[in-house]
């Protein structure tokens, strides 16, 4: 019985320490917002390259492209070939939904 207890206390111990040694990753809210995506549109238009704000949006809306993708308003402009292209020039990865 006394073994057992010390066995539960050093289990607890152990919990809290790696608790407070181990840092856990913080996700800030993210409002989405199909207008941030606003400096994309040339690039997704043309064949002008992403400016490093529309990179930045993109990066920042990335968590969003989902919900966009099934809204049928803005499906065609996520999901067409110019808007995969702009992702990959700025390296983000197509979203798996």
């Amino acid at each position: 019985m006394v073994k057992l207890m010390c066995v539960s206390v050093l289990a607890l111990a152990a919990a809290i320490l790696l608790m407070t040694v181990v840092e856990i990753p913080v996700v800030e809210g993210v409002t989405c917002s199909p207008m941030q995506l606003a400096s994309c549109a040339a690039a997704m238009t043309s064949s002008s390259p992403p400016s490093a704000l529309c990179c930045a949006k993109l990066r920042e809306q990335q968590p969003c492209l989902c919900g966009y993708m099934r809204n049928p308003s803005l499906r065609q402009f996520v999901s067409s070939p110019n808007a995969k292209k702009v992702s990959n020039s700025c390296r983000i990865p197509s979203p798996n939904c």
